[in-house]
């Protein structure tokens, strides 16, 4: 049996080998024909500014894709809304970077769908604390882009303990159905005090309740089980959930009653924004899962504008390089590279790469407060 997975080495992506087919033949007939042009080169998702909103993320991959080819490179910051327009542009010979457009968009593309379902949730309850446990949905070699990408759309934390240590993190998290199991019916007792004995002080002593009995008896056993418990999670499956609304309302009326007014309710299994609007002002966190980590990844193609400093694209797209602008009303507009921009408007096109280097630091926590502020100025909302 192999001893490996079915993941294509960073060596392989980094070399050009994680790249469609056609790629390789193009470079072939290139180099067959004598031919190597000078071009620019653009990803874009929509061509004009469309109304929807997408929060750009994967860009620190995708500067170090880029990092020791004999190209320049300017891109939109990373944590920047955008709803149209390009939002990376590439300048140099053609067959420097021909071989590296599949993995250029793919560190783009599924990136980029996270961090914009993340936003959306963070946006759907501003005030809650709202965890990302969707990583088992993927790939796991995709966990840190995965939780990544949900921090900077806003996300208090993620699940995933191996992402953590790649993006320098810690993650968190308390208990499984698993453990409660295992330890059997109506000892449920037992669980959440072995819980509370073994685990790592700084480990917030949050108990899992709804696996054998009603929600608000489980919780009440729970808090009188665990000194200082800090809050209590339900999970509750879809099929058993009912009037999901109504449960925490009765749980959070018991837990005041018997003295427990000191213990969060947390909510998870299968949230968006929707539940998580409608659920925000009786529960004080959630999880969400599948909602973030599953996004489409956005639509992104990388086309070549001009070629010898003429422009050039193919039928359906426009022609020759483009700059980007923030107007003061929060509007997102593309016009000709070169030409005067809106009064007022902030350019957004920044350098990222010269002549191979890097040249722009990529920091999560600034993409973080970025994304934050670029919502509010651009109004996002989302109607899911």
């Amino acid at each position: 049996m192999t001893e490996t997975f079915d993941i294509i080495s960073p060596e392989a992506i980094k070399s050009g080998r994680a790249t469609d087919a056609y790629f390789e033949r193009t470079t072939e007939a290139l180099d067959h024909a004598g031919r190597n042009p000078d071009v620019v080169a653009e990803v874009t998702a929509d061509q004009f500014p469309t109304g929807t909103w997408h929060l750009l993320a994967g860009l620190r991959d995708a500067a170090a894709l880029l990092e020791g080819r004999a190209l320049d490179a300017d891109a939109l910051p990373e944590g920047t809304l955008f709803d149209g327009g390009p939002v990376m542009r590439i300048e140099g010979s053609y067959r420097e970077f021909c071989r590296l457009e599949t993995a250029l968009l793919g560190f783009l593309s599924h990136p980029t769908g996270v961090a914009t379902r993340a936003l959306e949730a963070r946006r759907a309850a501003p005030d809650s604390t709202v965890l990302s446990f969707g990583s088992r949905h993927v790939h796991p070699s995709l966990g840190a882009l995965v939780e990544r990408s949900a921090l900077l759309g806003g996300l208090d934390g993620f699940s995933n303990v191996a992402a953590g240590d790649v993006i320098g993190r810690e993650a968190g998290g308390t208990m499984p159905h698993a453990l409660m199991i295992c330890f059997g019916r109506g000892e449920q007792e037992r669980a959440w005090q072995a819980f509370d004995e073994a685990v790592p002080e700084s480990t917030p002593r949050v108990a899992l309740v709804d696996t054998y009995s009603d929600e608000v008896d489980e919780a009440l056993r729970a808090a009188e089980a665990v000194d200082d418990l800090d809050g209590v999670r339900l999970d509750t499956t879809g099929s058993r959930r009912g009037d999901f609304r109504h449960i925490v309302r009765e749980v959070r009326w018991t837990l005041d009653a018997y003295g427990h007014s000191d213990v969060d309710i947390f909510c998870s299994g299968g949230l968006g924004p929707t539940d998580l609007r409608e659920l925000r002002d009786v529960a004080d966190g959630f999880g969400v899962g599948s909602y973030v980590s599953n996004a489409d990844p956005l639509d992104f193609a990388l086309d070549i504008v001009e070629v010898d400093g003429e422009p050039a694209a193919k039928r359906g797209k426009l022609t020759g390089a483009k700059s980007v602008y923030r107007t003061e009303d929060g509007g997102h507009h593309i016009g000709l590279a070169g030409h005067e921009g809106p009064d007022g408007a902030e350019s957004l096109m920044e350098p990222l790469v010269r002549d191979g280097e890097v040249v722009r630091e990529i920091d999560l926590d600034g993409a973080i407060e970025r994304a934050a502020a670029d919502a509010d100025r651009v109004g996002f909302e989302t109607g899911q």
